[in-house]
């Protein structure tokens, strides 16, 4: 990742924390969630907690990481804790103040407790949930740009896969293939387990890849994402191999014009349940609404299942920079399932997809 170019972001987005501690009398943060610690500092490894106070930052490491950590952060002093986060918290070594905020959203009960015996009563802990999350929501321009990287990698993917489909193959060898060229092409790693089901089984939203041949005259859904420098993408197709019935089709065009309605109801200013309502209505009035059971959409970032929730309980504001997913889908059981979704930018406008594959059905 340019350090010379995220660096003055990161800088950015821990003045907001900083800021909001002070408005809420909060001397110091504990920060356990990685995905949180990445975002606010760069650091990618996998053992890391973050104390971030009105003074200075600290981030707590284990020796593995010594020199990835050296590289990566910037924005805090990396400390190698070689008895563990909660003893080196537990030295005089790190002023914390008096009152100390746990993100307790994130860390056991196990550990919670151990952090509160080693301060030895000397502050006062406040738990602390969803803490970052206004933050993390609206996106920087520098992370767009790597969102829309993601975007660009899994969808040239999609391209080589969805050719790959035949009846001589099976959902674990184009899950394979999916996992095996996002890396070729630059991702770090699927943002999740490739989600590719063929005929009734497609009927599940979130089945796993089995070892069953397609069969001629299913649909087949393929749900697929990519992390670029630390960044997911997300973005679900549906196509057919051979001809579908004309229940399939009609199903199909219900959820390509529920998708599209989405994208095009979206504006700045509503609240998420709003727009998820939207779109439920339309397929409420086709008659499909119980076979809809999840919500329409999430946020997307350094996690692929963020804030804001586009679901019938999500109650934040869209905003310009917001990004998430459009993503109706209607399940039959014991027949099939269709999804179509998009990553969207909230623009000033509207939404913007990340997206750009067809959403007309292909037949293969």
């Amino acid at each position: 990742m340019d350090t010379k170019q995220i660096t003055p972001y990161r800088k950015e987005a821990l003045g907001m924390v900083l800021m909001k501690m002070m408005s809420r009398a909060l001397d110091a943060c504990i920060v356990t969630d990685l995905s949180v610690i990445r975002w606010l500092t760069g650091f990618s490894g996998t053992n890391a907690r973050l104390v971030v106070t009105r003074e200075k930052s600290w981030l707590f490491t284990d020796f593995r990481y010594k020199e990835q950590a050296s590289r990566e952060v910037e924005v805090a002093e990396v400390v190698i804790a070689v008895d563990g986060f909660a003893a080196e918290l537990s030295s005089e070594c790190y002023p914390l103040g008096e009152t100390v905020a746990l993100q307790s959203d994130n860390i056991t009960w196990h550990e919670a407790t151990r952090i509160i015996e080693q301060l030895h009563g000397k502050q006062r802990v406040i738990p602390v949930d969803s803490f970052f999350d206004e933050f993390r929501m609206v996106k920087h321009e520098i992370e767009l740009q790597k969102m829309r990287r993601a975007a660009e990698i899994s969808e040239l993917v999609l391209e080589k896969v969805i050719p790959m489909i035949s009846s001589s193959v099976t959902e674990l060898d184009i899950a394979a293939e999916i996992s095996f060229q996002h890396k070729k092409l630059g991702a770090d790693k699927d943002s999740f387990d490739p989600i590719v089901a063929g005929g009734p089984r497609s009927a599940m939203p979130h089945a796993k890849p089995s070892k069953a041949k397609f069969v001629p005259g299913e649909l087949i859904v393929i749900d697929m994402g990519c992390v670029y420098e630390g960044y997911a993408s997300d973005q679900t197709r549906t196509v057919a191999l051979g001809h579908v019935s004309s229940e399939a089709r009609h199903i199909y065009r219900i959820v390509k014009e529920a998708q599209e309605l989405g994208i095009a109801s979206a504006r700045c200013g509503m609240k998420a349940k709003e727009l998820d309502s939207e779109v439920r209505q339309f397929i409420n009035a086709h008659g499909y609404g119980d076979e809809f059971g999840h919500g329409l959409g999430h946020g997307v970032g350094f996690e692929v299942h963020e804030e804001p929730r586009i679901s019938p309980k999500g109650e934040h504001v869209l905003h310009e920079n917001m990004v998430f997913t459009i993503e109706p889908g209607i399940y039959l059981p014991g027949k099939f399932g269709v999804r179509i979704e998009d990553t969207v930018v909230m623009g000033l406008h509207g939404a913007i997809p990340l997206q750009r594959f067809s959403k007309e059905l292909i037949v293969l």
